[in-house]
């Protein structure tokens, strides 16, 4: 099974996250994080479901610290919203999916 989201990287982030003319959500996450391998198949979920209109990356801050860094990004799992290169939306946690969309839906206007 191949997954939905993008893995990001800092030298990526940048072209992948800033540059996109769609929202993009980016999952901040760590290896070793229950809530992270918890939220993960309902990112790949909503990743699937919402591709005409959301893309979704992941990015191991382990491997990644310095957008991280730039985020102010100090617990995993966190959620960042992006619309037109800027973080609208901040979801600290792991959540249920139909609470992330409620979420996601307010940080892109609608709901």
């Amino acid at each position: 099974m191949t997954s939905a989201t993008r893995a990001l990287t800092d030298d990526t982030f940048d072209a992948a996250v800033l540059a996109s003319g769609r929202p993009v959500l980016v999952d901040f996450w760590a290896q070793g994080c229950a809530q992270c391998r918890l939220l993960a198949p309902v990112l790949d979920e909503i990743a699937s479901e919402c591709r005409d209109r959301l893309d979704v990356g992941t990015i191991d801050l382990g491997s990644n610290p310095e957008t991280g860094r730039r985020y102010g990004i100090t617990s995993v799992p966190t959620l960042l919203l992006f619309v037109d290169g800027e973080p609208v939306r901040r979801i600290a946690g792991a959540r249920p999916k139909r609470a992330l969309l409620h979420e996601l839906a307010i940080g892109l206007g609608g709901g």
